[in-house]
C-alpha cells in the first residue's frame, strides 16, 4: 500500500470584496479587462487595448468593476490554521477525474494489451446456484480507470462458427481506481460462469456455455488476458460529495457498487473523508449463500457514520414480500417507496446494474409508488434522466 501525505494549502484571496475577484469575475463585472490565457506575461490583450479607459493601472481597471480592498500579506499562508486536523490520505490517482476528464480507451479492442492474472477466488457457497468468481488482474503501466467504468476482455482462441477471433466482452469493474492491492495497477472483476442446462436432461451443454466467462472463471495466477478500455462516462459517482446515492443490483450487478462503496467507506482517500451524503444498497440474490461481498459490506457499515450507509438484501428463495410472494429488489423498492422518492426529490442519484430482466419489475414498482403519491411516473422519469439522477447498466 502506498501512502502519501495529503498536501493541504490554505490561501486567502489577495483581492477581497463583495465577490472573489479573479480574471473571469472581473470581466463579468464589466471592468473592460480582456481575459487572456494563464501564463501570458501581458496584463491585457493589446488587440483590445483601445477598449480600455483611464490610466490602465491594474488597480484602477479592477476597481472600475468591483469594490475591493487589499488583503494583508500575512493572511496568505501555506500551513493549516491552528487546531485543524490533518490526515494522511492516498491521493496519487485523484487527478484521473479531477478536471472533468476521464481515462478512456487506453487500448482499443482491435489493439488490446495484456493483463496478468494475480488471483481468483469463488465468491458464493456451494449451496448457491451457479459459480461466481472474483478475479484480480495486473494491468500494464499507465492503464488507469475510475469507479463505475467497464473493461473489455477478449477470450483466447477463435469462434467455432466464424473462424475469427472472439468478440470483446464488457465487464463492469468491481474495484476502485487504486485496485484491491491499492497500488493503482490492478483491476478486479466479478464474473458469473455462463452455463446452459438442458431443461429436459438437466445436463450442462458445453456448446452453449459462455466463452469468456468460463475462461475467466478458470484462470490461474500468471495467466495472461487480452484487455481493452476502459470505457464508460455515465455510471459514475456524483461530483458533489454531499449527494445521496441509491444502488439497485442483482447478482454480479454488484460490481460497480462494490467500487463505489470501497471508495466511500473503506479506502483512506479524500473522497471517503469528504463524503457527506447517504448511500443505500439493495442487492438481490436467490439464497443467503449467494450474497456477494457481505463481509466487506458489514465492515463498511461499521466504518460509516450514523445513518450514512443502508443495505437491504432481497433473498428471493428465503424471504417473503409483504404481498406474500418471493422477495425481489422491486419489492424492497415498493415497500420503501416513499423514502425512495423523498431521496430522489432531494437530489439523490439512483443506479441499476444486473440482468436486464430486473428492470420491468422495478419500473412497475416505481410507477405504482408514483401513482400512490399522485405523481405521473413518465414525467418523473423524464425529470430524473434530465437531471442525471437515473443510470442503468444491464446486460
Amino acid at each position: 500500500m502506498q501512502h502519501s501525505a495529503l498536501l493541504c494549502c490554505f490561501v486567502a484571496a489577495s483581492l477581497v470584496g463583495d465577490a472573489a475577484v479573479g480574471a473571469f469575475s472581473v470581466k463579468e463585472a464589466e471592468s473592460g479587462v480582456p481575459v487572456i490565457p494563464t501564463g501570458d506575461l501581458k496584463l491585457f490583450d493589446p488587440n483590445e487595448s483601445a477598449l480600455l479607459q483611464g490610466t490602465n493601472v491594474l488597480s484602477e481597471r479592477v476597481s472600475s468593476g468591483s469594490k475591493f480592498t487589499i488583503a494583508p500579506s500575512q493572511t496568505i499562508v501555506d500551513r493549516p490554521p491552528a487546531g485543524a486536523a490533518v490526515r494522511d490520505a492516498q491521493h496519487f490517482l485523484e487527478h484521473l477525474d479531477a478536471h472533468g476528464e476521464l481515462p478512456l480507451n487506453f487500448a482499443k479492442p482491435n489493439q488490446p494489451v495484456t493483463a496478468t492474472v494475480l488471483g481468483r477466488t469463488k465468491l458464493i457457497d456451494d449451496d448457491a446456484p451457479g459459480d461466481i468468481e472474483h478475479v484480480i488482474l495486473k494491468l500494464p503501466e499507465g492503464f488507469h480507470y475510475v469507479e463505475g467504468q467497464s473493461l473489455s476482455l477478449i477470450p483466447p482462441g477463435v469462434d467455432a462458427k466464424s473462424g475469427r477471433k472472439h468478440k470483446p466482452r464488457l465487464y463492469s469493474i468491481a474495484s476502485t481506481r487504486y485496485g484491491d492491492v491499492l497500488d493503482g495497477n490492478t483491476i478486479s472483476l466479478c464474473v458469473r460462469r455462463a452455463e446452459y442446462v438442458d431443461p429436459v436432461t438437466g445436463e450442462k451443454d458445453p456448446a452453449k456455455q459462455g466463452v469468456c466467462s468460463n475462461f475467466l472463471c478458470d484462470v490461474r495466477a500468471g495467466d495472461e488476458v487480452s484487455v481493452a478500455g476502459p470505457v464508460g462516462k455515465t455510471m459514475l459517482l456524483p461530483k458533489d460529495s454531499n449527494t445521496d446515492i441509491i444502488m439497485i443490483a442483482t447478482g454480479t450487478g454488484i460490481a460497480p457498487f462494490r467500487g463505489f462503496m470501497h471508495r466511500l467507506f473503506m479506502e483512506n482517500t479524500l473522497a471517503r473523508h469528504m463524503f457527506g451524503g447517504r448511500a443505500w444498497l439493495v442487492l438481490g440474490v436467490p439464497v443467503t449463500g449467494g450474497l456477494l461481498y457481505k463481509e466487506e459490506f458489514d465492515c463498511m457499515q461499521r466504518n460509516a457514520g450514523a445513518d450514512q450507509l443502508r443495505i437491504d438484501y432481497a433473498i428471493s428463495r428465503e424471504m417473503t414480500a409483504k404481498t406474500g410472494g418471493k422477495m425481489y429488489v422491486q419489492n424492497v423498492i415498493a415497500e420503501n417507496g416513499r423514502e425512495v422518492f423523498d431521496r430522489l426529490d432531494n437530489g439523490a442519484v439512483i443506479y441499476f446494474c444486473g440482468l436486464k430482466g430486473m428492470m420491468p419489475g422495478i419500473l412497475d414498482s416505481l410507477e405504482e409508488v408514483a401513482a400512490s403519491q399522485g405523481i405521473v411516473w413518465s414525467e418523473k422519469l423524464a425529470e430524473l434522466k434530465k437531471n442525471h439522477q437515473w443510470h442503468v447498466e444491464v446486460y
